[in-house]
Parts: C-alpha cells; sequence; structure tokens
C-alpha cells in the first residue's frame, strides 16, 4: 500500500445531518427501494428543500417570473464555497448546502450540493428536451444495469443472476486531501470515457481523515456514494485504516461508519463495504483480522442483510506474504460469513512472482477482490514495471478478479492517474493531463466488458 501523507488541515463543518431510512424488501427490488429511499433520506437531509419542492410545485410560471432578483456574484469553478453561499449560474441564483469546489450548478442534482434555484436577472436557463437522451449513457446499459445487485457465488464475484462478472475501476486517493479531484465533471469521465464499473472511496480513518471529524467525512462518502449511483457505477466504501495497522485499533469507529453508510445506502445494492484496508504489523495475526471481520460484519448486516463485504489480510493485504506467511492459514479458516471476499494488494515493481503465485493460488480456494495496486513501488511512486503489472492484469482477466487502480488523483507520484495540477484546472481526465500510469489504467478498464448479468 503507498504509505502517502501530505499536509493536512481540519475539513469544514457540515450542516448535513444523518438520519435513518427503511429497509426495502426483497432482493431483486433493491435498487427501486433505494431510489425510493434516497428520496426520503435527501429530504430528512435538508429540511429546507422540501419546502422549495412544494412551492415549485404550486406555482405559476408568471409567479416564477415575477420572483426573479438580482443576480449573485458569478460562479467559478476554481472558487471554495461552504453551506449558504450564493453564487449565480446560468440566469438562477443557486445557494450552497455545505462546501464545495469545482461542482457546476445545476449538475448536482436535486439533492445535491446546489439547492434552491431561483431565476434572476432578465434570463432563465432553457429547459432540456426530456426526450432527447443523454448522449453519456452507454447504450447497452450502466455497470449496474447490467449485473444488478452482486452476490459471491464460489470463488467469484457474480451478478444478479448468478453469472460471474469482473469489474474494473478506480480507487480514490485520501478523501482528506483529494476530494477536489472527485467532482462531477471527473466523474462523468470515470463513467462514460474511462467506462469504469467500480469507484474505490478511500475513507482513511487517521492521517487527517475520518477521526478528525467524523460527520463531515460520512456525509462526503454518502455523497459521493449517490453521485457513482447517479452515473451506474459501484462503490467500495473503503475503511482505510493504515497507522496503526490493528484494525481493533478503530473498531468503535468502524461500527458506526458502516452502520450509517450501510443505513442509508444498503437497499440500493449496489454498495460494497471493505472493512479493514491494510491490517499490518508483526503482532496483527489472520485470527485478529478474522475476529474483526465477526465484529463488524453482523453490524453491516443490521442494515444490508447481503451486501458483498471485503475483508484485509495480513501484510497489508498481501494475503500474508509481506510478513512471511501467505495464504494458507486463510484458506484453512476462512470468515464464518456468507457474500465476503478477501482483499489483496499489489505493486507491481516492489512485488514479484512471490505475489503472483500467492494470488494464483488464494484464488482457486478463496474469493479475492484487489482493492488496491499499481505498476509503481510499494510507496505509490518510483519506476513503473508495466510487464509484471499486465502479468497480474492477465492473471486477474483469467480467473475473474476484479479490481480497483490506486489512484485517481494528480498526486506528484508516479502511481497517480493525472499530471500535478489536473483536478484544481477541472480536468481535462484524458489525453495530455494522463500520466504513463493513467493512461495505462485507463486503457485496460476501457478494455473490460462487463456481461448483462441482471
Amino acid at each position: 500500500m503507498p504509505h502517502c501523507r501530505r499536509g493536512t488541515e481540519e475539513p469544514p463543518e457540515t450542516n448535513v445531518a444523518i438520519s435513518d431510512i427503511a429497509e426495502g424488501d426483497l432482493m431483486k427490488k433493491r435498487t427501486l427501494a433505494g431510489l425510493v429511499a434516497g428520496v426520503a433520506v435527501a429530504v430528512m437531509l435538508a429540511p429546507s428543500a422540501s419546502a422549495t419542492v412544494s412551492h415549485a410545485l404550486t406555482s405559476t410560471p408568471a409567479q416564477s417570473a415575477a420572483a426573479a432578483v438580482e443576480c449573485a456574484p458569478a460562479w467559478s469553478a476554481s472558487a471554495v464555497y461552504t453551506g449558504g453561499d450564493t453564487v449565480s449560474y446560468d440566469g438562477q441564483n443557486w445557494s450552497a448546502q455545505w462546501w464545495t469546489q469545482g461542482e457546476t450548478p445545476g449538475t448536482t442534482g436535486q439533492w445535491g450540493v446546489w439547492r434552491n434555484a431561483v431565476p434572476c436577472g432578465s434570463g432563465s436557463p432553457e429547459e432540456p428536451d426530456p426526450d432527447e437522451p443523454d448522449p453519456d449513457v452507454p447504450a447497452d446499459g450502466t455497470p449496474i444495469e447490467k449485473a444488478g445487485t452482486l452476490q459471491v457465488c464460489g470463488t467469484m464475484l457474480c451478478g444478479e443472476n448468478g453469472q460471474p462478472v469482473q469489474l474494473r475501476g478506480m480507487s480514490t486517493h485520501g478523501l482528506q486531501w483529494y476530494s477536489q479531484c472527485i467532482t462531477d465533471s471527473s466523474l462523468d469521465a470515470l463513467a462514460y470515457d474511462w467506462s469504469a464499473d467500480v469507484i474505490r472511496l478511500s475513507t482513511y480513518v487517521q492521517e487527517g481523515g475520518y477521526e478528525t471529524n467524523p460527520a463531515y467525512y460520512t456525509n462526503l462518502v454518502h455523497t459521493l456514494i449517490e453521485k457513482a449511483y447517479a452515473r451506474g457505477m459501484y462503490v467500495i466504501a473503503d475503511w482505510h485504516m493504515l497507522t496503526p495497522g490493528d484494525p481493533w485499533y478503530n473498531v468503535d469507529r468502524a461500527k458506526t461508519f458502516f452502520t450509517e453508510i450501510a443505513q442509508q445506502h444498503g437497499d440500493k445494492g449496489t454498495v460494497l463495504y471493505e472493512i479493514a484496508n491494510e491490517p499490518n504489523g508483526e503482532d496483527v495475526s489472520w485470527s485478529d483480522i478474522r475476529s474483526y471481520a465477526h465484529e463488524i460484519i453482523p453490524v453491516i448486516r443490521a442494515q444490508d442483510p447481503d451486501g458483498v463485504v471485503l475483508v484485509g489480510t495480513p501484510g497489508w493485504s498481501s494475503l500474508g506474504i509481506s510478513q512471511g506467511g501467505g495464504p494458507g492459514e486463510i484458506i484453512a479458516n476462512p470468515v464464518d460469513a456468507s457474500n465476503v471476499m478477501y482483499t489483496f494488494h499489489f505493486y507491481a515493481a516492489s512485488h514479484d512472482q512471490l505475489y503472483v503465485d500467492a494470488l494464483d493460488t488464494a484464488s482457486d480456494s478463496l474469493p479475492i477482490f484487489v482493492t488496491e495496486f499499481g505498476a509503481e513501488e510499494a510507496s505509490g511512486d518510483g519506476a513503473l514495471n508495466f510487464t509484471r503489472a499486465n502479468q497480474y492484469l492477465d492473471l486477474m482477466e483469467q480467473k475473474n478478479i476484479s479490481w480497483v487502480k490506486w489512484n485517481f488523483s494528480d498526486d506528484a507520484r508516479s502511481g497517480a492517474a493525472f499530471e500535478p495540477g489536473t483536478c484544481a484546472a477541472g480536468g481535462p481526465w484524458n489525453g495530455a493531463s494522463l500520466k504513463a500510469t493513467g493512461a495505462w489504467a485507463r486503457d485496460n478498464i476501457r478494455a473490460g466488458e462487463l456481461p448483462a448479468t441482471g
């Protein structure tokens, strides 16, 4: 795992509260239930929004025109806005609900960061043609539409009808450092240009992350899950524990986080729960990790009875290899729960044939999901070994092992997808903005073909 650190600052407070939602019904109704629950939660998250919707439904066009007011300062993609700030864009004033940067008013959805649109000045935005197809949405359907609710069948990840699938996608960098890289335009690019099936939301616990402001980071993950869902992508909610390496150190925080994530999004059937990013340390055994999993999984199951849970493995999720062990003890004593997979991380310039062989052996007996990897060194930087990385990719394709590449940011290290400054500039998210590893990742994601299994 790249041990990436940067200077951090305290995240701003958010006014968004977290509320409970009702559980869904049958497995095949989860997508519809998720949409209904999402609207219900959004109303609870923003009480003022219900009044706005009510007014919008009862006002006439003449009343709306009469309500036009002076335009606020124009929205800027590079400016930072916080809750209560008002900007003008496309003939309307918009109010920010929480901290935001680079998210265009009118594109964040009814319950997104920009709300309460009021006509201003003399103009109003042109209404889109409801019969015009969205040019970005794939003609053959989104990943969620193709595969439906995911499940584990034997040693494979499968779609709703039991057919094996291989998801391909990207992991964010730490959200406390690079949330500015996860915008509406970058998510559009990831979903529709890169053709990603899944995005991993890397929620660091320490290093200036979740522990500094649990409500802020939980709400950020809520928002990004909704954005990914709207674009038809699956999400890995990554509990990015790293230092300290004992998952039990953060067990109470993990219970709170996963309760809130599963409670709000479990009915979607599109969220995978990665409960321990990289357990590590000579004193952290597979027995410790397994008992931790038995503590956390029931918390998730109380809200999402059949969501896929991803369990970290010893030695920075190396199946034990980086600590002198191997996958044998996991194979002999797996987690006692259904719909569980085991994670493996590799960095091709550091992890040689021994690691390739471990992945090959483990995947014969265990369902494996590679939730982090790169062609670079284990530091997340340094030389790129695409020859070895392609060897891993070939094995994963052969055995239907799903993967997400580290990382979708403009970090200066060689493992980041974009050149420094790309995120601040709002893209572009392909072409000359891509580093060598970004272009390689995009090409390999686009080469995948998710079958329709839903």
